[in-house]
């Protein structure tokens, strides 16, 4: 056979070669995607999904446009700023709009909107809906307007009632946000903080509990994962079953079973009392406390488990080092065992910090009002009060706030471990 020949067969069987590699790096990327879809699949329903319509719902509120549009469309011409009250045309427009929604039994829901930007107006909104239901809707064509003034000794004419209606007539909003952040907007337009602050200081108490509970979880979980890390391996299993115990329990029989001890009658109380330590029982019920108290207890596993693991896989050799030199045992124990625990702690600080951050349930039951967290008023508007873009709007601050904690942490420990290195 001739070079030619050979060189031709050796270029075709490379051709080949080429085309078979070609489809086996097809089919294992196709069968990677097929295994990774499941889960992508998941993420997005289970997380993208309810995040951004979340994020949506705190800005985007059609309601009360789609409940009186005429009316909005004529308050577009009326200047706010003037002092008097919208025009006839406008007027008559609403108590057209307002007795159709008082026949189709949805006054009720504009009388919510409104209330929400203007506390008090539900009553008179409700009312005035009840009384142009009786009326005449040719009658209300023609001096709907008199009527509208009549109700509650003229309430009607408020323009800061008008303004409030046109701020809720607005479908894309940022009142839930500064609603969020004690915030208001004036019947100027102006940004002013609202007379009563509430959601600041549950950011901030809610802030304090989760510091609280990840300093009391280090001071803990440290002793305790180290000597499951330096004891005997039997020992160190059975105590591991008692450190997992609590993940094999429900949430709500630990959470019941602090309010048995707690309580005015409770364990403690009764323990304390029968040995003549105390002589009234102590309230420690329905407090900060015992949400620290018992989110202490619930989150301690998520500071041992990552501690445990970095401490496990550190060389007891650097320790017994430092020791030889010279060293003593706590200089040495600070100085050269804790930096090398620090990927544990950071770890295990991050997992408690933002889990606690968003707990309702267990504030919920052993909380009261002085151990409630923001969590819980987002439930509450969720649940209660179905206001739910300012609960969209206090969940996406509380994201927001959980992102900038996380990038914090990221950055430190990035600077650290490479002072470490």
């Amino acid at each position: 056979m001739s070079a030619a020949t050979l060189n031709s067969v050796s270029q075709s069987l490379s051709a080949q070669e080429i085309k078979e590699s070609k489809r086996n790096l097809k089919r294992r990327k196709l069968l990677a995607i097929l295994f990774v879809a499941p889960l992508v699949f998941f993420i997005l329903a289970a997380f993208v999904a309810p995040i951004g319509t979340m994020l949506y719902r705190s800005f985007y509120h059609p309601t009360v446009a789609q409940l009186v549009p005429e009316t909005l469309t004529q308050l577009e011409r009326w200047d706010s700023q003037s002092g008097a009250i919208p025009d006839k045309k406008t007027l008559i427009t609403f108590t057209l709009e307002l007795k159709q929604l008082a026949k189709a039994r949805t006054a009720g829901k504009l009388a919510e909107e409104i209330n929400r930007a203007l506390p008090g107006s539900s009553s008179l909104i409700k009312f005035s809906a009840r009384k142009l239901k009786k009326l005449d809707e040719q009658l209300l064509a023609n001096n709907g307007d008199q009527r509208l003034l009549e109700f509650k000794k003229g309430k009607w004419g408020d323009p800061d009632l008008w303004q409030a209606i046109k701020q809720s007539g607005s479908v894309f909003t940022d009142r839930y946000y500064l609603t969020a952040l004690d915030l208001k907007r004036d019947s100027s337009g102006s940004i002013v903080q609202r007379d009563t602050k509430i959601y600041l200081k549950l950011y901030w108490k809610s802030l304090k509990i989760a510091l609280y509970i990840t300093l009391l979880t280090i001071l803990i979980g440290f002793p305790l994962s180290y000597y499951l890390a330096t004891a005997k391996t039997k020992t160190a299993n059975i105590l591991m079953v008692f450190v997992l115990l609590p993940f094999w329990t429900s949430l709500l029989v630990r959470t019941t079973s602090w309010i048995a001890l707690l309580q005015t009658n409770g364990v403690v109380n009764s323990t304390l009392q029968s040995l003549h330590i105390i002589s009234d029982p102590l309230e420690m019920l329905y407090s900060q406390f015992s949400t620290i108290l018992a989110m202490t207890h619930i989150l301690l596993p998520f500071m041992i488990l990552p501690l445990y693991s970095v401490m496990k896989g550190i060389d007891p050799s650097y320790y017994r080092a430092a020791l030889s030199l010279g060293g003593k045992p706590i200089p040495a124990f600070i100085r050269i065992y804790m930096p090398m625990t620090l990927p544990g702690i950071s770890a295990g600080s991050l997992l408690v910090f933002i889990i606690s951050i968003g707990y309702y349930i267990t504030p919920a039951l052993v909380g009261g009002t002085d151990g409630q967290m923001i969590s819980n008023i987002i439930a509450f508007h969720m649940q209660s009060s179905n206001n739910w873009e300012l609960a969209a709007a206090l969940g996406s601050l509380l994201l927001g706030l959980i992102i900038i904690i996380y990038w914090i942490y990221d950055r430190l420990v990035g600077v650290s471990n490479i002072k470490l290195g």
